[in-house]
């Protein structure tokens, strides 16, 4: 919902208002954004119970807001030293002390801006002020960049769009801001359009997305941060003072700083708590900025970042910036999550795939690397799809010389070495098996060692007379070069028509270093002419073929970003699949991202990334909470194992909504040890809790098992999900419980490990919501001195997954009869023990008359 009235404008959605108005002197000034306020609305009538505590009906219209907006407006009422006075009229119109909504350079503001133009006059000094606006339906579309949408029809609220346009006061160059609001999400997106309307140029060094400025309240901001393998760890910055910058200069969105970023207040946390979160629908160098000016205003903006960047505009020529996501909650962390994970899902994700469930699939890439043919390629995919596998992935290796990553990149002539019946002989015979067919591809990548480069060497990224740089044995193609998007989208697209290819994994394996193209007079537009080209290539690649489920991947998740999930309705989280460090890179992502865009895949230990042992259930547990994948050489694996795959990947296909599409929350626990995730279905009558411990301490204490968010007066049955408990985790330890001593690495133990399992521990409770809520008490961990079927033995990197079901019928009938065996059982030994005590006091009297009959008789 959008109003207007004499200057003040109104976004609404269902849980927010963002409120702001136009000054006297005609700049942008940012009044609120928080919690909605009831009673404020358009069309009049207060909407919370229509009437005051008097009973009269009150009616609240925009007018009403404008008054009610002093409130929230940031008080000008005495001249701060230093301050620059705007105009010579009114000595407290100081810029550099108000909440604006955007800021120009050279008129007293001198809080980090939002743009740095180099005007047609030569100068610095922009000066924007109100000019006009209009309000539309629907979303305002972009004309070079994806960005957010609603689908037409449905039952979705359609967005609305506020197009505010600002001038310079001395110059025609004009800035449009645009605010699109999506109410159920309680999303508002934000961009910038700049217009030179001079006859001289115009340069453009920076243009921010977004620029807003709220009042201080103990804000910290939280990034996404890390590298390869290690991506998307969660940091938290205290903002007492100067600026925290978060960006990324490697050419894309980067696994060193995702450009997703929050606001938390102090003292927010996982459930309450004022959070404001900011993402950017871009997948290449980004900035995002946040200042706290010396009397506790603060500033944040993100969009394109500076480094590198240069842009010039001539006459009538306009510049649009990446659109800037902004939500806010004040139910903490797990709101603003579920706003973006809402809005991810229904209106940047496109194609086929979205809403739909993902498939279980089989990657071959850690059983063969690149030695593989199709033989074994069938043997693999065989055994997958008795395992429960639907779709069979080949990865890197399959075309021209690709027997190394350092030959073959850039070519598309299939190996028939490899595969003598081609890609489309291999995609009849998974046809067969019942699998579906998906292919690794790396587009924007060539070796030296290839056909591509030997005949267009001119197409690599590189800057004339210096030595080219490589990373993993590879270059950059330009995508700057109208030929070389015409040669990869022409090469990927025949490949996708000639084969029944039902998926792809489009992968990015290296940053952009020499950022020159020959075809460029400007290179200060490498990068954002760079990402230009590649949503380009993968509009004309994909658009034509919504059926086809697409990954995108970039060392693991070196581009996860909402530029990228417009054309891929997932992304590969990281090339590390070790659990234990994907908890934290999947928790890191679910604070932006909804599990169903996040790959996430089982594959054999030690993990290649960091030698870890895990037990194969927490290898499951962890990659459930996203799109399952597996990586594994089955070959290795016992028949144990293969059996526990089978029932794990039952368990998921049975519960892959909840997983992929239910509310998902991050639950805090008092031990650090322990993460606790959840999905709970929107009708509150389901939920799976994935319950992981990190290192395990000696005799712990005991664990509780909160599962928030049902329905508090309904009933439900909570249920650990069965899992195995192979014998050669006890080591040494068997000798305790067996008549005989083995060798713990001995054949004996071996072979029955394959064969045989133990019991874990499977717990059943029935409660209601409100009980859930606070917490079920687990039964005790190993301690050392003890195990039966009812110890949990999780160990070192240990997991169990618990199902939380609405109660039927048989369940409250099955609790009854559990409680009337209870008593009756209770009866039965309290009547056992009374007559256990009576005749034990009978035969202790028996004793006693016979020793005293004895006693008589010898005295006779």
């Amino acid at each position: 919902m959008i109003t207007e009235e004499n200057g003040f404008f109104r976004l609404t959605t269902d849980n927010t208002d963002y409120w702001l108005g136009v000054t006297k002197f005609g700049h942008l000034e940012h009044i609120y954004y928080g919690p909605r306020i009831r009673g404020t609305v358009s069309d009049g009538i207060r909407q919370d119970g229509d009437k005051r505590e008097d009973g009269e009906l009150r009616e609240y219209g925009s007018q009403s807001c404008v008054r009610e907006a002093e409130a929230f407006r940031l008080k000008r009422t005495a001249v701060i030293g230093s301050g620059i006075a705007y105009d010579p009229s009114d000595e407290l119109y100081c810029l550099d002390h108000m909440c604006l909504e955007w800021s120009g350079s050279g008129c007293g503001d001198y809080r980090y801006p939002p743009c740095e133009l180099k005007m047609p006059d030569g100068s610095f000094v922009q000066d924007f002020v109100y000019d006009g606006y209009l309000i539309v339906d629907g979303c305002v579309k972009m004309g070079t960049l994806p960005g957010a949408y609603m689908e037409a029809g449905g039952n979705r609220k359609q967005p609305r769009s506020l197009l505010v346009t600002l001038k310079d006061k001395k110059m025609k160059v004009y800035l449009k801001l645009i605010y699109t609001v999506f109410e159920e999400t309680n999303v508002i997106t934000r961009r910038v359009v700049l217009v030179n309307g001079e006859k001289e140029k115009l340069s453009v060094r920076q243009l921010a997305s977004m620029m807003l400025d709220i009042p201080g309240r103990n804000y910290r901001v939280m990034t996404l941060e890390g590298g390869w393998a290690k991506e998307a760890h969660l940091h938290s910055y205290e903002l007492d003072g100067g600026m925290h910058v978060n960006a990324s200069s490697t050419g894309s969105s980067s696994n060193r700083r995702n450009p997703a970023y929050m606001l938390a207040e102090e003292g927010a946390d996982q459930n309450a708590g004022y959070v404001y979160g900011f993402n950017l629908i871009y997948s290449g160098n980004h900035m995002s900025f946040t200042e706290v000016s010396a009397q506790g205003i603060v500033r944040t903006g993100i969009g394109i970042s500076p480094h590198c960047f240069e842009w010039e505009l001539g006459t009538e020529d306009s510049f649009e910036t990446p659109e800037a996501v902004l939500t806010f909650s004040a139910e903490g962390f797990n709101g603003m999550s579920r706003n973006f994970h809402d809005f991810v899902r229904e209106n940047v994700v496109r194609g086929a795939w979205k809403r739909k469930s993902r498939p279980v699939l089989f990657n071959n890439w850690e059983a063969h690397f690149f030695n593989f043919n199709e033989k074994k390629l069938l043997q693999l995919a065989k055994e997958s799809k008795r395992l429960g596998a639907e779709l069979f992935v080949l990865d890197d290796g399959w075309f021209g010389a690709r027997n190394s990553d350092k030959a073959g990149l850039g070519d598309y002539s299939v190996n028939r070495r490899k595969l003598p019946g081609g890609l489309s002989g291999l995609a009849d015979k998974l046809g067969k098996l019942g699998l579906q067919f998906g292919l690794w591809f790396e587009p924007e990548m060539v070796n030296e060692d290839s056909e591509l480069y030997r005949a267009h060497p001119e197409y690599v990224v590189r800057i004339p007379g210096r030595q080219a740089v490589q990373g993993r044995n590879q270059y950059v193609l330009d995508l700057c070069r109208r030929e070389v998007q015409n040669y990869i989208v022409e090469q990927v697209s025949a490949i996708l028509d000639g084969n029944k290819i039902s998926y792809v994994k489009w992968d990015m394996n290296r940053h952009i270093a020499e950022n020159y193209s020959p075809v460029l007079s400007n290179q200060g537009e490498f990068y954002h002419r760079y990402i230009m080209g590649l949503y380009s290539v993968l509009g004309r690649i994909f658009g034509p073929r919504p059926h086809i489920l697409v990954e995108s991947c970039s060392s693991g998740g070196n581009r996860f970003d909402l530029g990228m999930l417009c054309y891929s309705q997932q992304i590969w989280a990281s090339d590390d699949t070790d659990p234990v460090e994907r908890l934290k890179i999947q928790e890191g992502l679910s604070y932006f991202y909804p599990l169903s865009s996040m790959g996430a895949h089982v594959s054999l230990t030690p993990h290649q990334q960091t030698l870890r042992q895990t037990p194969l259930s927490t290898r499951f547990h962890a990659a459930a909470f996203g799109c399952l994948g597996f990586e594994l050489e089955l070959k290795y694996l016992t028949s144990k194992e293969k059996e526990e795959i089978r029932g794990e990947i039952v368990f998921y296909k049975a519960n892959r909504r909840l997983f992929q599409y239910g509310d998902f929350s991050r639950i805090t626990l008092p031990k650090d040890n322990k993460v606790l995730w959840q999905c709970m279905d929107r009708e509150k009558e389901k939920a799976v809790s994935g319950f992981f411990q990190t290192m395990s301490r000696a005799v712990e204490g005991y664990d509780y098992l909160p599962v928030p968010g049902l329905e508090a007066d309904t009933v439900y049955r909570i249920q650990t999900v069965e899992q195995y408990l192979y014998i050669k985790r006890f080591g040494a330890l068997m000798k305790h419980v067996l008549p005989v001593e083995l060798n713990p690495d001995g054949m004996i133990l071996r072979t029955a490990n394959r064969h045989y399992t133990l019991k874990d521990c499977v717990e059943t409770y029935m409660a209601d919501g409100q009980m859930l809520a606070h917490g079920v008490l687990l039964s005790n961990q190993f301690m050392g001195s003890y195990y039966n079927e009812h110890t949990r033995m999780l160990g070192d990197f240990g997991s169990q997954l618990y199902v939380t079901e609405k109660a039927g019928s048989g369940d409250k009938t099955e609790a009854e009869n559990r409680t009337k065996a209870g008593n009756k059982a209770k009866k039965e030994n309290l009547i056992r023990t009374e007559n256990q005590i009576e005749a034990g006091a009978g035969h202790k009297t028996g004793k006693r008359e016979e020793r005293q009959d004895g006693k008589r008789r010898e005295e006779k």
